[in-house]
């Protein structure tokens, strides 16, 4: 099931924010790239906006039945895809306790639509992605996971950039 699958990345997520302090967690690798806060930053912006969105189709009477799609594709990192500007990192200072809080927030939120939700209504009704176009409601909950798996991995690199063990 699903939810074991996103609860497993996000226990990864959070054993390797384990490894560093406050100050690597918001250390940029290099400038022009993503600190492990601004990770989870972006992280915690997507989920907020996919439960926005589910619960505005979910009462959406003209919401359109959509075929699933390739969303496993998600965790390939060399296709690249830029996050649209409403979930663009901010660089403000916060702690890893305040940031993981705020993932934690924005899972229970997801997790509650999923569970207050007929899983038929979200089989046919969909939301569109700027990539894979119309998603149905019930692939954006696996689509949040495979997402957090691939950023997952940039964490990973990140971490051992800011600790020096790799260049």
């Amino acid at each position: 099931m699903f939810i074991e699958k996103i609860n497993k990345i996000r226990a990864d997520l959070f054993h390797q924010l384990d490894q560093i302090n406050d100050e690597q967690f918001n250390q940029k690798p290099e400038p022009n790239k993503w600190s492990p806060k601004e990770i989870i930053d972006h992280l915690v912006k997507l989920e907020k906006v996919v439960s926005k969105g589910i619960n505005y189709e979910l009462k959406n009477t003209e919401s359109p039945k959509a075929n699933r799609k390739p969303i496993q594709l998600t965790t390939i990192r060399v296709i690249k895809a830029k996050a649209p500007t409403y979930i663009i990192p901010s660089e403000e200072y916060q702690t890893k306790e305040e940031m993981k809080d705020a993932l934690h927030q924005s899972r229970m939120v997801l997790l509650t639509i999923y569970e207050t939700t007929d899983k038929q209504v979200l089989k046919n009704k969909s939301l569109k992605h700027p990539i894979f176009g119309q998603l149905p409601l019930i692939q954006w909950l696996s689509f949040v996971g495979y997402h957090e798996k691939r950023h997952l991995k940039q964490l990973e690199k990140t971490i051992e950039i800011i600790k020096g063990h790799k260049k």
